[in-house]
């Protein structure tokens, strides 16, 4: 039988290093793309991510089931380090990764590429609040509950800053096609 998340962090708080291991490897390739995704930056992300984990353990006895899950918990903890980090750099660019094309076919990958990067941007460039609620929802796929969890707020207001962040979404990506 699989444990859940919640006995994982159960058990990692008394000091289980495979508990936590377990929930480490089941968890830390969302906290980081959610990290990549409202930063833009590898090396803030990878910094977040292992900064979520090292507060969950260290402070994990406050995560409370009946407010959501602990992946909930740690998106709440991630974004609290990325509203941190970017408040501390006020008008600094973001930093904006890159990913190597393939050998297969050249010009399908560069196209594919520039699209993806397109619509990295245009995720980057929306407000972090509402970045925040595009990334949990529609990158991360976490359920409205999962993101008001997350974002500390209510289910409405996650709605709410989903529509206020995809109409201009919607707008700076009319005629790219990711392929």
């Amino acid at each position: 039988m699989i444990a859940t998340d919640a006995a994982l962090l159960e058990q990692a708080l008394t000091g289980a290093e495979d508990a936590f291991t377990a929930l480490y490897r089941r968890r830390q390739g969302g906290v980081y793309r959610f990290a990549l995704q409202m930063t833009g930056s590898t090396a803030i992300a990878e910094d977040v991510t292992q900064e979520a984990f090292l507060a969950l353990i260290l402070h994990g006895t406050r995560y409370n089931e009946a407010r959501g899950t602990v992946a909930s918990f740690l998106y709440g903890i991630a974004r609290n380090l990325i509203m941190r980090r970017l408040d501390r750099r006020p008008g600094a660019e973001l930093e904006i990764t890159e990913e190597w094309a393939g050998p297969e076919d050249l010009l399908e990958d560069l196209t594919r590429r520039e699209s993806i990067e397109q619509v990295r941007q245009a995720v980057l460039s929306l407000p972090p609040v509402f970045r925040e609620a595009v990334v949990l929802c529609d990158l991360q796929d976490s359920s409205y509950e999962e993101a008001a969890a997350a974002l500390d707020c209510p289910v409405g207001t996650v709605r709410s800053r989903l529509s206020r962040g995809r109409a201009p979404l919607a707008r700076k990506l009319r005629g790219v096609a990711v392929v």
